[in-house]
């Protein structure tokens, strides 16, 4: 079953890049890339194979299914400069039928100057703002491999002008219980624009992933390495294999948990003059307690251009 899961991924992965699905330009609704989740972020974004998380269907429908209680979690974030991100998610099973999740994500870019053709401050302001809104579904196959499906609606607003786009995600996990190892294989942002700033529709910001995690024996240390953007055009194959994460967490208990990330894309990206500081590098914790409630806490750093923080709050249901 592994030997098929991995071969499927490969195959996947083989088309996407080949020219077919290749991405080049930068896309439309770039926010959709912004780590969602404190505890993903903290992880700088190696979370594909993680699972009973509600904040794991932003990055793979797949793990729906490993839902236990129905939870919900609420995020909030500071971006750079004036700008700020909100996060909601909710995951439960009904019946048995399957798995259902509803997640948004709103950024607010905040307020600017206007300003007419001539570039002369008219004294008035207009704000720019995204949001995006899903839900999906998820089950499993044989236990061990849980896929997914989430559909979304993105919206974005700039003064009073609007687009909107139409998009998909598709997840698979792979789960050996036995070995605590983990496979995750995802198409994200599958979509086209409904309505466009311009003429031109522009292309979201399709992203085919690959990732694993590993919980290292005899250590409560778990380890998690995701491949990203797989599908977009590089002068070299190696070049296909920039744009990865690894994050480790440090779990000590069921109630208290650290976490360490890398971003290698991020890091490259801010390169600025010869010092990259600790760009790219991210940190964080998890509390629970009561048994009920949960917290998560991520500090990222972009260099010399600043760092972000997010706060997630969740609740486990009975």
């Amino acid at each position: 079953m592994l030997k098929i899961f991995v071969v499927s991924a490969l195959f996947f992965v083989s088309v996407f890049s080949s020219g077919i699905f290749a991405q080049s330009e930068i896309p439309a609704f770039d926010f959709l890339r912004v780590e969602t989740g404190a505890k993903a972020s903290s992880l700088a974004g190696a979370f594909d194979t993680y699972s009973d998380d509600p904040n794991a269907m932003f990055y793979n429908p797949g793990s729906l299914s490993t839902i236990t209680n129905s939870k919900v979690s609420a995020g909030f974030g500071k971006y750079l400069l004036d700008m700020n991100f909100g996060t909601l998610a909710y995951a439960q099973k009904y019946k048995d039928i399957g798995w259902f999740g509803i997640g948004i994500k709103y950024f607010d870019y905040g307020s600017f100057d206007r300003a007419d053709e001539s570039g002369t401050p008219t004294g008035e302001t207009f704000n720019a703002n995204d949001l995006m809104v899903s839900v999906g579904y998820g089950n499993y196959i044989y236990e061990k491999i849980n896929y997914g499906i989430t559909v979304k609606y993105i919206y974005s607003g700039i003064a009073e002008y609007k687009s909107s786009a139409f998009a998909v995600d598709l997840g698979l996990q792979y789960h050996i219980t036995e070995s605590q190892l983990s496979f995750a294989f995802g198409v994200n942002n599958l979509g086209s624009q409904l309505s466009s700033y311009i003429e031109t529709k522009e292309k979201l910001p399709l992203d085919i992933r690959v990732g694993f995690s590993k919980r290292l024996e005899h250590t409560p240390v778990k380890l998690n390495v995701t491949f990203a953007k797989l599908n977009e055009s590089r002068e070299k194959l190696i070049q296909h294999l920039k744009a990865f994460s690894i994050g480790a967490e440090f779990i000590f208990s069921d109630y208290v948990s650290a976490r360490l990330g890398y971003d290698n894309e991020s890091r490259q990206d801010m390169k600025l003059g010869t010092s990259l500081g600790i760009s790219g590098f991210s940190t964080g914790l998890g509390i629970r307690f009561a048994e009920k409630y949960v917290f998560d806490y991520s500090l990222n750093s972009l260099g010399k251009v600043g760092s972000t923080h997010r706060v997630n709050v969740g609740y486990i249901f009975n």
